[in-house]
């Protein structure tokens, strides 16, 4: 058989008689025949595999994160566990400096001694009305107007953060009456916890 091929022959080809083709044709139309099976091989059978083999790679990553935080987690239970005994006595602690209910007109009594103690006298000391406030406390704010000096106001400041209970004071401003005394305006603000029901 001989390997010499020319163009004529490969015109004449008889498609229905594939056994007569010369030798070069038959191995050129196998090794087009093998090209196109292993082409839709490929996509038929190993591209889905693929893409499948490279999403659940991704989710493997995605797993050992998970995992990894987890582990994390478990590993430092027994620390979290003592940190929230921690908190949970600390807030206990916090709470306790708040006024209870029946506990806020004895506030105004607290706060008047503390001024009085220090020399002032009290022009006006009124509860102002209550500010609610996120979900878990209510503001009380208190307007003090007291007469004194410098020292005195600075004294009363010192005191009033002595309190056993959380009172901070806010808006504050110094100003001269007619008589020429001072006078300092403050906006003592202590809070309340709210239950939760």
């Amino acid at each position: 058989m001989s390997l010499n091929f020319n163009a004529d022959e490969l015109n004449n080809l008889d498609w229905s008689d594939m056994g007569s083709f010369p030798l070069v044709a038959k191995i050129v139309v196998l090794l087009l025949l093998s090209i196109m099976i292993s082409v839709l091989s490929y996509f038929i059978l190993v591209d889905e595999k693929i893409t499948m083999l490279r999403n659940t790679e991704s989710k493997e990553l995605e797993l050992r994160q998970v995992y990894k935080s987890k582990y994390a987690a478990a590993v430092n239970l027994e620390l979290y566990k003592k940190q929230m005994i921690e908190m949970e006595e600390t807030f206990s602690y916090l709470l306790k400096q708040l006024p209870a209910t029946h506990e806020t007109p004895g506030l105004l009594d607290d706060i008047t001694y503390a001024g009085t103690s220090t020399g002032l006298t009290f022009v006006k000391i009124n509860w102002m009305p209550e500010i609610e406030k996120e979900e878990f406390y209510t503001e009380l704010p208190i307007k003090i107007d007291v007469v004194g000096d410098y020292h005195q106001f600075g004294n009363f400041v010192s005191e009033v953060a002595k309190l056993p209970r959380i009172v901070s004071l806010h808006d504050f401003s110094v100003t001269m009456d007619k008589d020429e005394r001072l006078i300092f305006n403050v906006v003592a603000k202590t809070y309340r916890y709210k239950e939760t029901p």
